[in-house]
């Protein structure tokens, strides 16, 4: 990617100063999907990330004759996104629910996540990181910290900034800097589901696929029996934005049964992927449409062969997740 001293050698200027608006929105517009990326985890919602992104471009606008070259242009950028997430915070932090569920919570398409930068994508390790701190869980965890140990965590932990340049960022010391880390680290152990390493991992993963296939089959059956072999004993589900969350098989096949779940028909689902993790999107038949309408998405968290979580979103999800808004007659898209 070119860097911004070439780009503003090209375009015959000195500094970000003298770049017309065209100009400054290309070269911040290459730095959108991560930018986007970075706020959504931290605020855990596609929608505020969005309105985010789009104050970091306008502050960086206004600001862009205080950008000295110092650090890299994608840094100074990740500067003024993470000041404008915790500005937002300390407005209007939302808490968890009492059982712990963020209500705020919102899918992230992994269409969308594929624009990334392919930066590290031969390291293993990085791959794994971006990939996990992406999962819905991993979200929700951050969710429980305190603003400032929040950011620090990612930028730390994910990003892989130094100490140095995070306290910089922050108006804080080092000292207090690795202390918020080691803070908010012992949060995401508390919070974070046990077995993590055990987790199988994206929807590409055979098995996974194979079980995601046939909890779609036993869901359009409205199969509960066949429903209730896949999942694991302390399987988990929730609802964003509806408040409540479901612990253990017994609690969350009673649920779809009082719900009436069972006597439901007319169901077609359509396998997706969503925060990299497995996904189904379910139809419902709808006689005056003559066609199926969206129902609702379910994330799906595997480990050891089992459904261990089940995050539902509603219907107002699918058109951002790309997925179709409706499905003819004989069920093809």
């Amino acid at each position: 990617m070119m860097s911004v001293d070439t780009r503003l050698e090209e375009l015959g200027v000195s500094g970000l100063g003298e770049v017309d608006e065209p100009a400054f929105s290309g070269l911040a517009e290459r730095h959108r999907r991560e930018l986007h990326v970075h706020c959504y985890r931290m605020l855990g919602s596609f929608e505020d990330a969005e309105d985010t992104v789009q104050e970091t471009f306008l502050r960086a606008w206004r600001r862009r004759e205080t950008y000295e070259g110092r650090s890299t242009f994608r840094a100074w950028l990740y500067r003024i996104a993470t000041n404008a997430c915790l500005d937002l915070l300390a407005k209007c932090r939302p808490e968890p629910a009492t059982g712990g569920e963020v209500l705020w919570l919102q899918p992230y398409p992994d269409r969308l996540l594929d624009e990334l930068p392919a930066a590290g994508a031969d390291d293993p390790e990085t791959v794994a990181v971006a990939r996990e701190t992406i999962e819905l869980a991993y979200l929700v965890a951050v969710q429980h910290l305190a603003p400032r140990p929040r950011a620090v965590l990612i930028l730390r932990d994910v990003l892989g900034w130094p100490a140095k340049d995070v306290a910089e960022l922050l108006g804080d010391s080092v000292n207090s800097v690795n202390s918020a880390l080691q803070r908010a680290r012992a949060g995401m152990r508390e919070h974070l589901p046990a077995e993590r390493q055990d987790w199988t991992g994206g929807a590409e993963d055979a098995g996974t696929r194979e079980l995601v296939r046939r909890f779609t089959a036993a869901s359009v059956a409205t199969d509960i029996d066949a429903l209730t072999t896949l999942l694991r004993d302390d399987v988990r589900s929730s609802m964003p934005p509806t408040p409540g969350r479901y612990v253990g098989r017994d609690a969350v096949v009673g649920d779809w049964a009082d719900g009436g779940f069972a006597d439901m028909t007319g169901l077609r689902g359509v396998l997706t992927s969503v925060n990299r993790q497995p996904a189904v999107a379910f139809y419902h038949w709808r006689e005056q449409e003559g066609a199926y309408l969206p129902l609702t998405v379910d994330v799906l968290r595997v480990t050891g062969g089992a459904i261990t979580e089940i995050v539902t979103f509603p219907l107002d999800r699918f058109s951002w997740l790309g997925l179709p808004e409706r499905l003819p007659a004989d069920g093809t898209e």
